[in-house]
């Protein structure tokens, strides 16, 4: 295996709150990169075409992104894997899973808003995991914040120091450009049409007199001042603290214009780091293994309506993967053949010969794979579990129409092996209707709309009056967890795997019951299955 193809491989995700301009950002990536000749729009007017990366029908339909795509393609030497992530707040465990699979992240910041609640929240995933964190500060053409009271807020709220690499000359109507505190140069803004073309950029010194002319005497000044401060107590820049996830470099532009953005992607890749060591407990897994190993992070069917297929999204950690090689499926202990392999973009898809650690590969048409499952030349090696959340909303789905209910049933099956949806069973439950639970209500219109498009299967949907679930431990004896004994309002069920679960209507619930219960630990995430 060539240590350059992984030394030259970046993989990594876009986190943000919504609107804060993600999907926008993915696109002008791929312009730069040579992907796509000219970008959509995040919520396209008729007249445009829908966004890239976002391929579903309903996503489409609503401007949002709810599933993860997977986007391949070079740039300046460098091949480069950009997994696009839903960025409405009810797909987080989709984003979870997906940020298992990347060695960095860019998180894009609305410049008006600051750090927003679920970009916390996504921040505190990549903390955890140390993964890089790149910033971008979008939307520096419209009125913003003050950028040293953004830098602050970034080192407040998100407890990380930030070094901004460049800074803005302004903001809104008033936004000029950005001044590259490395290089030493200025990059000037000019507004193009819809940004739907690279937008052109001069640079010049700092000090030229066209800069002095372009800001005014007073402008000029204000200039100066902000980049004296930074450098006299702004963090200063450390390579080495970026990957080990304690600093974020700051970037400053507008995706929507371009501008910006070819500085972002060139920084990236100048400091991101190349695919990363794997946990695989107790081992620790090299890029460099010379033999094959990865792991399943994502599936999803139907991704072309021409095929009724399933694809398994696979990253490559270790050695090299070929078409057609046999491997273990470390879960089953099968030997299996991973003839049908796929490069995807978006719907668009390549059969794929020969990938490298860092890379994803979409395997297609093997049922039994899992989520989290690891596929390997090495029989020691078997990769940590992906977590699975507690949902906090619920709903009975029951299939509307007898005549459909085969495939009702399917395809039920198929989007809980995606694990769009959860499902639970309450043995005392007079009624045999699937009991379904989400991290958030959205997921349930997507399974309902799904069923019904992708296998023309009606639904009748009741939401259930529980708000909280949590795993009981395996051995937990059930049978004394009676009425009785419970909080009102609550219930015993089992998940999917059959490990026992609580149902609870309220925080109070939730409470009473570690209170009556001190001896039982309970668990809102839980590894595997």
């Amino acid at each position: 295996m060539a240590l350059h193809e992984i030394q030259r491989r970046r993989t990594f995700a876009i986190i943000s709150h919504p609107d804060a301009g993600k999907t926008t950002l993915t696109e002008k990536l791929l312009l730069y990169g040579g992907a796509v000749q000219q970008a959509g729009a995040v919520k396209a007017r008729r007249s445009q075409r829908a966004s890239t990366s976002d391929w579903m029908e309903l996503e489409k339909k609503r401007g949002i992104s709810i599933n993860s795509t997977v986007l391949q393609f070079d740039y300046q030497g460098y091949r480069i894997n950009l997994l696009d992530t839903p960025g409405h707040e009810d797909f987080s465990e989709d984003t979870y899973r997906v940020l298992t699979a990347v060695d960095a992240v860019v998180m894009v910041l609305d410049a008006a808003k600051g750090v927003e609640d679920r970009t916390r929240k996504l921040f505190e995933v990549c903390k955890r995991r140390r993964i890089p964190i790149f910033t971008f500060v979008n939307k520096m053409d419209r009125p913003s914040m003050d950028p040293l009271a953004l830098v602050d807020e970034i080192e407040g709220i998100l407890k990380i120091a930030a070094c901004p690499v460049n800074w803005p000359l302004g903001s809104g109507d008033a936004f000029r450009g950005v001044y590259d505190r490395q290089g030493k140069r200025l990059h000037l803004f000019e507004r193009t049409a819809r940004g739907a073309h690279r937008a052109p950029v001069s640079v010049v010194g700092v000090d030229d007199p066209a800069v002095k002319s372009l800001l005014g005497a007073g402008g000029h000044a204000h200039l100066a001042e902000e980049l004296e401060m930074l450098d006299a107590a702004g963090e200063p820049f450390d390579a080495a603290a970026i990957l080990d996830g304690s600093l974020t470099p700051v970037f400053f532009g507008s995706a929507a214009n371009n501008f910006g953005v070819h500085l972002l992607l060139d920084g990236f890749l100048k400091y991101a780091p190349p695919p990363q060591p794997r946990s695989a407990h107790p081992l620790v897994v090299a890029p460099d293994h010379d033999q094959f190993s990865g792991f399943i992070f994502k599936i999803q069917a139907n991704m072309d309506p021409r095929h009724r297929d399933r694809v398994a999204f696979l990253r490559v950690c270790s050695g090299t993967f070929t078409r057609d090689m046999a491997v273990t499926h470390a879960r089953t202990g099968r030997r299996v053949r991973l003839s049908n392999s796929n490069k995807l973009f978006a719907q668009q898809r390549e059969t794929v010969d020969v990938a490298y650690p860092g890379d994803i590969v979409g395997l297609v048409g093997h049922s039994d794979f899992g989520i989290g499952d690891t596929l390997t030349e090495d029989a020691a090696i078997a990769y940590d579990d992906i977590p699975k959340f507690a949902p906090e909303h619920f709903a009975w789905l029951e299939n509307g129409n007898p005549s459909t209910f085969k495939r009702f049933r399917d395809g039920l099956s198929q989007l809980l092996q995606e694990r769009v949806v959860q499902a639970f069973t309450i043995p005392s439950a007079a009624r045999s209707v699937p009991l379904l639970g989400a991290v958030g209500p959205l997921q349930f219109e997507v399974v309902q709309y799904r069923l019904e498009t992708e296998y023309g299967a009606e639904s009748r949907m009741e939401i259930a009056p529980w708000k909280l679930m949590r795993w009981l431990p395996p051995a937990t004896d059930v049978s004394l967890l009676t009425r009785a004994t419970l909080p009102i309002g609550t219930s015993v069920a089992m998940d999917a795997d059959d490990r026992p679960i609580l149902l609870l209507a309220s925080d109070w619930a939730l409470r009473c019951f570690t209170t009556d219960h001190p001896d039982i630990p309970l668990s809102d995430t839980l590894l595997g299955g």
